[in-house]
Formats: C-alpha cells, sequence, structure tokens
C-alpha cells in the first residue's frame, strides 16, 4: 500500500490576547497555504503520490488549489494528488481532532504534518495515535513545533514515510504531561502545564504573572517562548531526557529569587520564583493551590474547587514526532537526494 501524507492546517491559529499584549506576527492564510504547497512539493520530490487535508472555512484550500491548478496548467508535475477528508467542518478545535483521528484510523497515512501552535499539535496528538507527526510553527508560542523552513519538514516526512530511512532513526519519542480531575479522563499537555490563581471565565490565553503559582513542564527550554522558558531558564531540560521539571512561582517581588522570562513574542516578564525539582515519569503530583485554573500548553481548560482532587502526571514514550534533523542527516550520509553517483566523487587534494 502506498503510503500517504496527512496534512492538518489550523487556519485560526495565533489569535487569542497575548497578540495584543505581545509583538506578535500573525500567519495570514496566504501565507499558510505556501507553507502547505511548500511542503507538498518536498513530499512529492521524495516519492509521495498522495495527500490528504483537513478541510477548513479559513480559505487555505481554496489559495492552495489555485496555486496547484497554475502549475499543472504549466505543464509541471510538482505535488502530489491531493484529496480532502470527508467530515463536517465547525470552524473549532473538534475539526482539528476529527481530521486526527481519521487520519490515524485510515491505516495508509504514514505521518500528518501540522500547522499550528502548541494547541493545534496538542489536539493532533490526543487523537493521532501511533501516527507520528511533523510540526510547523504558524502559532502564537510555538514551544513544541521547533521553528524551520517547511520545505525541509516536508523533505524529512516524505523519506521517514517512504521507509527510506530506518524508524529508529526517523521517529523520536516525546513526552506528554496528563492532568485529571477526580479520576476522569485525561487532559493532556505537550510542553506546559501551569496552575494559576484565576477562576473567572474570560481569555484563556495566559499572560498575567501576578496570577501563576505552579508551573510542569515535559521539557525546559531557554530557547522557547511561553512557560516553558521559565524552567529552561533555572534548570534545562531536554526534550530526549526521561521526566521533566516541575517549578513553584510566586508574584514578582514575594519569591526566594527573580527570573526574567518571554512568556510570548516581546513580552518579557518578571516572575517570582520559590523552588523547582525534577519532575519524574509516571508520579503524580498534585497542586498545593487550594482553587484556580489549570492552563495546557499556555491556554486555560480546567477549573478546580477545594474539594476536587487534581493528578497531574508526565508520561514518557508517549507519542512519535518526524526527527527532520536526523533524518536530513542520514540522507545526507547515504546520498538520498543525490544522483550520478557513478561519475560523482568527493574531490581530494583540490586547489583553487
Amino acid at each position: 500500500m502506498t503510503p500517504k501524507v496527512g496534512i492538518i492546517a489550523n487556519p485560526i491559529s495565533a489569535r487569542d490576547i497575548r497578540r495584543v499584549v505581545a509583538s506578535a506576527n500573525s500567519v495570514q492564510i496566504a501565507d499558510r497555504a505556501n507553507i502547505v504547497q511548500r511542503a507538498l512539493a518536498a513530499l512529492s520530490a521524495c516519492g509521495i503520490e498522495e495527500a490528504m487535508m483537513m478541510p477548513e472555512r479559513g480559505g487555505i484550500a481554496s489559495h492552495l488549489l489555485r496555486s496547484m491548478e497554475r502549475s499543472s496548467n504549466q505543464g509541471e508535475a510538482r505535488f502530489p494528488r491531493l484529496g480532502f477528508l470527508d467530515m463536517k467542518v465547525t470552524g473549532t478545535v473538534e475539526d482539528t481532532r476529527t481530521a486526527a483521528r481519521m487520519m490515524a484510523s485510515a491505516g495508509d497515512v504514514a505521518a500528518i504534518i501540522v500547522l499550528g501552535g502548541d494547541g493545534t499539535h496538542r489536539a493532533v496528538v490526543s487523537e493521532c495515535g501511533t501516527v507520528p507527526i511533523a510540526g510547523i510553527s504558524t502559532g502564537t508560542n510555538n514551544a513544541f513545533p521547533e521553528h524551520r523552513e517547511p520545505t525541509i519538514t516536508g523533505l524529512a516526512t516524505g523519506l521517514a514515510a517512504m521507509g527510506r530511512v530506518p524508524p529508529e532513526i526517523a521517529f523520536a519519542a516525546n513526552k506528554k504531561i496528563e492532568v485529571s480531575i477526580d479520576g476522569g479522563a485525561p487532559e493532556i499537555a505537550l510542553v506546559d502545564v501551569a496552575v494559576v490563581t484565576d477562576r473567572f471565565i474570560g481569555a484563556r490565553a495566559l499572560w498575567r504573572p501576578e496570577t501563576f503559582r505552579e508551573l510542569y513542564v515535559a521539557f525546559a527550554d531557554p530557547e522557547v517562548i511561553g512557560m516553558a522558558a521559565i524552567a529552561g531558564l533555572v534548570e534545562p531540560v531536554t526534550r530526549a531526557e526521561a521526566g521533566g521539571l516541575a517549578v513553584t512561582l510566586a508574584p514578582a517581588g514575594r519569591g526566594a529569587m527573580e527570573v526574567r522570562a518571554p512568556i510570548a513574542p516581546g513580552l518579557i516578564e518578571t516572575i517570582g520564583l520559590e523552588s523547582w525539582r525534577r519532575m519524574p515519569a509516571g508520579t503524580v503530583h498534585r497542586p498545593s493551590l487550594a482553587a484556580g485554573s489549570i492552563a495546557l500548553d499556555g491556554e486555560r481548560e480546567l477549573f478546580f474547587d477545594p474539594h476536587q482532587d487534581v493528578a497531574i502526571t508526565l508520561i514518557d514514550r508517549a507519542f512519535r514526532t518526524v526527527d527532520v534533523s536526523a533524518v536530513m542527516r542520514f540522507a545526507a550520509r547515504q546520498k538520498l537526494l543525490v544522483g550520478g553517483l557513478a561519475v560523482a566523487r568527493p574531490l581530494e587534494n583540490a586547489h583553487p
């Protein structure tokens, strides 16, 4: 069975309050369509003949199809066949979850390319099962998807999907954090879980540091934007390491120490710190805050009262991603994208 690659492009990522309070750009619909187009061209170059895409109302598909039609009319064969999932479009995150679930159950989707921020990737991971994903950053806080030219992401995904790279090299295991209240079905986070004092329903995104109290991260990276940056500036923990980090926070001026962290693009705030400790996989953590709300990957999703039991647990090796760097290094060593080796050889002792 010829492998397909799925594409889930969120047309409304990067539209929260952090766009107002921070110096964050917004990826326009035409730009998102161009990103998909570049990834599709790379997939085709690797031998992928068909891609399956999530339908949406934002206009990505119409921009994309016009560009592909112009290319076809000019006699070019740059893209794979593109189909769309037969699903109802609601314009909500449920579209992403439904698309990921359909792609996972199709049986012939070898990988899913995702355009969005941390929230979009979290929604895909909640339903994609064992199908690996490849992330492209188009959200507000993009701590989980690595910043990389989409053409390279497409090449790596295509090579991995076609089986030209051994799976132990092509795919990386990733951590997630599960949060359950009173033993209910867990919600997940791919990067961080923050416990905050806010209990009113308003803007979901986190941007008021005086409300931050506890932070649990799957990885702590000083090079990312968002809550994970706080932990990363204290004690870095890589994506490949087992376990994560738990940090106790306080309002600025009230903690044992302070850190200035980029919690949103262009928004660097002073955060009070009380303590931090490693967060082993499988160990249940419970917030010390009696009541408040819980943000998953930067967006408040859950609310809890004093009588409720909140359990926070990190899970190692929870899902897979395409390891773009590893794939491209393997492709270079094995000359997977190089032709004419019968005559092409490295130059030895060459002089200008």
